[in-house]
């Protein structure tokens, strides 16, 4: 039986002053790694989405975290049979994902949390320790929504991340009472806007802390419909990370 493929996806907000370097190093290494994916590289730190052998993918991290500013780099794992990626691409951004909103980046501040556990727990009572009720602010497109989201989330019609702020505008007075809990994929969107959010004057709004991903990791699906779509060949992962797609290797 072929080893199962190792997946991960991991970012971390750091100043990179010398982005062109950085990416050419991750590139080299990946390369050398066999490793498949996507490494974005932003002034304001990486995203990456790669997958291959365990011990590769443990070598790359590794490199990664004896950098004192990847030292905290929180990374999600999943596996699959076959690679769900045809090529190895590294890529230079303006942002690791493009919200193009100011005081939305968490180099200077990270946006305030709650964990997965604090999360289900709360989604049991139907309110915070509080007493304030729960709304879940599904930050993704309408496609990825298409493929599951909590129970009750506030979902947006938007294509694109950056159309969030204008398409959340119409509901932001029926929020003032409740404690609003943002959320993505892997924890990346759902921070930006927060912070941009709370700047705006939204300070009720907390952030999913690992997303949905970290949410499956840490508690399974309870209070999740369906999957959450994953921008990959897998196509998207239940609660216990299984991919809709997966190809015998």
């Amino acid at each position: 039986m072929a080893a199962m493929i190792v997946n991960i996806a991991a970012y971390h907000f750091t100043v990179i002053d010398d982005p062109p370097q950085l990416a050419a190093h991750l590139r080299e290494q990946a390369q050398a790694l066999e490793l498949r994916g996507t490494a974005l590289v932003a002034g304001e730190g990486i995203n990456l989405f790669l997958a291959g052998a365990g011990a590769a993918i443990e070598n790359l991290l590794d490199g990664l975290r004896a950098q004192p500013r990847f030292a905290g780099l929180n990374v999600k794992y999943s596996h699959s049979r076959a690679q769900p990626f045809a090529r190895l691409k590294v890529k230079l951004k303006p942002e690791i994902i493009a919200f193009r909103r100011e005081h939305a980046s968490p180099l200077l501040q990270r946006a305030p949390s709650v964990t997965p556990d604090t999360l289900e727990r709360w989604l049991d009572r139907g309110s915070d320790d509080n007493g304030r009720p729960v709304v879940l602010l599904d930050t993704r497109n309408r496609e990825e929504v298409g493929y599951g989201s909590f129970d009750n989330a506030l979902t947006l019609p938007i294509d694109n991340f950056t159309d969030l702020p204008e398409a959340l505008a119409p509901h932001r007075e029926a929020l003032r009472d409740a404690t609003v809990v943002s959320f993505c994929t892997g924890g990346i969107r759902c921070e930006k806007a927060a912070l941009w959010l709370r700047a705006d004057g939204m300070d009720n709004l907390l952030q999913l802390d690992g997303g949905i991903l970290g949410y499956f990791g840490q508690v399974g699906g309870k209070h999740y419909q369906g999957r959450c779509f994953v921008f990959d060949e897998r196509v998207a992962l239940d609660p216990q990370l299984q991919p809709l797609h997966d190809r015998e290797a």
